[in-house]
């Protein structure tokens, strides 16, 4: 597997989440209490940028229909709301995270 550095330690504060890009791919970055997460960006509904969203607790939820995720996993956690209509989404791709010194890695299978 390779890893790309996405970004330095300084620049995610511990409980909030970034976008960075590897390659093509869009890639939330999560920082929780010092451990460090990566997911898919884009909702797995209807392609919502989860970043965009609220970070509570490792628990991600979509800002357009309500859909929640597991950062440390992606797995998904609570269906995309609209209205009164529940629709289940699939879980999120995870993707490992490495640190090298101040250096954040992420690993893209």
């Amino acid at each position: 597997m390779d890893y790309t550095k996405v970004a330095d330690k300084n620049e995610l504060m511990p409980n909030t989440m970034k976008l960075v890009v590897v390659g093509d791919k869009e890639v939330l970055l999560a920082n929780l209490d010092g451990v460090y997460y990566a997911i898919a960006n884009k909702c797995t509904h209807l392609g919502g940028s989860l970043v965009k969203g609220t970070l509570e607790g490792g628990i991600v939820t979509c800002p357009k229909h309500k859909a929640q995720f597991d950062v440390k996993t992606g797995e998904a956690l609570a269906e995309a709301k609209i209205g009164f209509i529940k629709m289940k989404v699939k879980d999120e791709a995870s993707y490992e995270v490495k640190i090298d010194g101040d250096n954040i890695l992420i690993g893209l299978p």
